[in-house]
């Protein structure tokens, strides 16, 4: 790899950091994942592309987390994350921890009664499970493509829960008819959870005890095989993936790629709820229009463009049953809110290509008279390119259908805006903005097309 050039391993590694977050798992999850399970894949003597396709997946697993998110808190009214994080303990294949597992979470707070109906009401619904995980896995397997990667590491993120015995999801694949991959992503998965409770027994134990129902009994072979190799499981903590990945098979993020990248997240970034369809990218475009017609330069647009397509991206961080809340937010409620931004920050500096990102991306609830989140910035400290970002933000978000109330007409939002011009937001930003609504195409959207998003 060429000096200056970022590796693509390294800008994946970094974003799963955010898919960890949605699934409610610790931070590393999914790197230590890619660990335990190039690992197998070394036991199994892979090739070397085999293990590249691998090594991408197992990194990516999760891409499509929050494709079902709104759906699994409305269906059992909890928190998504805290229902994700618990259901991947427990063996599904057995009809009592099953039910356990759902009279523990469904209705959390609620009458037994109240938790009964609720799970009468997913059952009468019929092939919920199937459904969620379909949303699931299909999505991961269309990002992991938008990504850029191997058809054969998107099938292995689509088939990462189906069971060797033909019991898993979605589709019921049996045995050899699940492709290699997928089956491996399933095992280490597991493992990596099982580890991380119960150390390298707890690995293993798991492991045994699905042999042939979860996990291909020669996976579970090869994993026990790895059992003394006490040089390997003591660096999992340290989830560092960048010595698995196969050296004649490495991938440059490039900047083209970087935007490529940028675009993918912003579609799993809005997937998390239903009021946040195409938020990400509509407010892309409002920011760039504006940034262009205030004379911005190309590098300057890129960073304007990739920003805006990743500022949510601490969003993932937040339950669906506050991301979706119908009514008034709880000041506690209000407060996680608030961490958004930190949380997108917290993200986009893992990541090489998009780390000085941060101040900008993070920058969008700030405000001019420094009463904005998280850092209260002043109107010293707020660029340029962070004041268009606010505004932008802002327009799309009035613009656009929440689970309270309907989407402001154009001329309702500039009213609602210019209130705050210019103490708040930006006057110039502003009249730009005024100017390109009244051009029309000048958005490239029309602003009856800005539906379906919460701020």
């Amino acid at each position: 790899m060429g000096a200056g050039e970022i590796a693509l391993s390294e800008v994946v590694a970094g974003l799963s950091y955010a898919l960890d977050l949605t699934e409610g798992e610790p931070p590393g999850h999914a790197k230590r994942s890619c660990l335990i399970g190039m690992r197998v894949a070394e036991e199994l003597a892979l090739d070397a592309s085999a293990r590249s396709d691998l090594f991408y997946a197992l990194l990516v697993k999760d891409a499509g987390c929050s494709a079902n998110a709104a759906r699994m808190a409305a269906l059992f009214g909890a928190d998504d994350q805290h229902a994700k994080h618990t259901s991947k303990r427990v063996d599904w294949a057995h009809a009592f921890p099953a039910l356990v597992w759902s009279l523990r979470t469904v209705e959390p707070g609620g009458t037994l009664l109240a938790r009964a109906e609720r799970l009468r009401a997913i059952h009468d619904e019929g092939e919920v499970t199937r459904k969620l995980m379909q949303a699931r896995c299909d999505r991961g397997a269309e990002i992991a493509r938008l990504l850029g990667l191997s058809d054969a590491s998107a099938e292995a993120v689509r088939a990462l829960d189906e069971h060797w015995d033909g019991r898993g999801q979605p589709r019921g694949l049996r045995g050899d008819e699940i492709p290699l991959g997928g089956r491996i992503l399933c095992l280490a998965q597991t493992a990596e959870i099982f580890h991380a409770a119960g150390g390298v027994r707890g690995a293993m134990r798991v492991a045994q005890a699905r042999r042939a129902t979860w996990f291909d009994p020669q996976l579970v072979d090869a994993l026990l095989a790895t059992a003394a190799d006490r040089a390997f499981w003591s660096t999992v903590a340290r989830a560092d993936v960048r010595a698995w990945e196969p050296s004649g098979h490495l991938l440059v993020a490039d900047e083209a790629r970087l935007d490529q990248i940028a675009e993918a997240f912003a579609g799993v970034i809005d997937a998390k709820s239903p009021w946040t369809y195409r938020h990400s990218d509509r407010a892309c475009v409002i920011a760039m229009s504006l940034a262009a017609s205030l004379g911005a330069g190309e590098r300057t647009l890129t960073d304007v463009r990739r920003a805006a397509l990743l500022h949510d991206v601490g969003k993932l961080a937040i339950s669906n049953r506050i991301l979706d809340k119908p009514g008034r937010l709880t000041p506690g409620e209000f407060e996680k809110v608030r961490r958004h931004p930190r949380i997108t920050g917290e993200v986009l500096e893992r990541i090489p290509g998009f780390d000085h990102l941060v101040p900008l991306a993070s920058a969008h609830h700030e405000r001019l008279d420094g009463r904005g989140y998280p850092l209260g910035l002043g109107p010293d400290e707020l660029t340029l390119p962070m004041r268009v970002l606010a505004i932008a933000d802002v327009y799309e978000a009035l613009t656009s259908e929440r689970p309270y109330r309907a989407a402001l007409s154009s001329d309702h939002a500039l009213r609602t805006i210019r209130a705050e011009v210019p103490h708040r937001l930006d006057g110039d930003v502003f009249a730009a903005l005024e100017r390109l609504i009244a051009d029309g195409p000048g958005l490239g959207i029309q602003p009856s097309e800005l539906l379906h998003n919460r701020r």
